[in-house]
């Protein structure tokens, strides 16, 4: 039989990954939910079906509604720190996703754009 040597975990290190909180399985913003187990998103009582990217794109912004994220925040929660890509394909993602969620996506309701930043989803005192 084999043994092997496993690293200590440092009390800060313990510390830090037992209060870092898994995101929440449903996000519920005005009439917008989304289920991360079912990969399901409903808008005004309509089920939406969006890519993997939309889908990804959307929980990081209903998540923390009002926030402003830049373009390369987004990009790093897509596809990871270690894409190399342009950050303006994050554009192209949230015109699809608009062109899905919103009902009218040239005067988006939900997904706003934040000049000179990014997006961020809608405040709900907003919407």
């Amino acid at each position: 039989m084999y043994q092997t040597k496993r690293e200590p975990i440092s009390r800060p290190q313990r510390r830090q990954s037992r209060d870092q909180a898994a995101p929440p399985a449903a996000i519920r913003v005005a009439d917008v939910s989304l289920d991360r187990t079912s990969r399901l998103v409903v808008v005004a009582d309509r089920r939406i079906h969006l890519t993997p990217s939309e889908f990804d794109l959307l929980a990081t912004l209903m998540e923390a509604p009002g926030r402003a994220f830049t373009r390369g925040e987004l990009v790093a929660q897509l596809r990871g720190e270690a894409y190399d890509g342009d950050e303006r394909t994050i554009d192209v993602h949230v015109r699809n996703l608009r062109a899905k969620i919103e009902a009218n996506s040239r005067n988006p309701r939900y997904v706003e754009t934040v000049y000179g930043i990014g997006y961020r989803f809608a405040p709900p005192q907003y919407l």
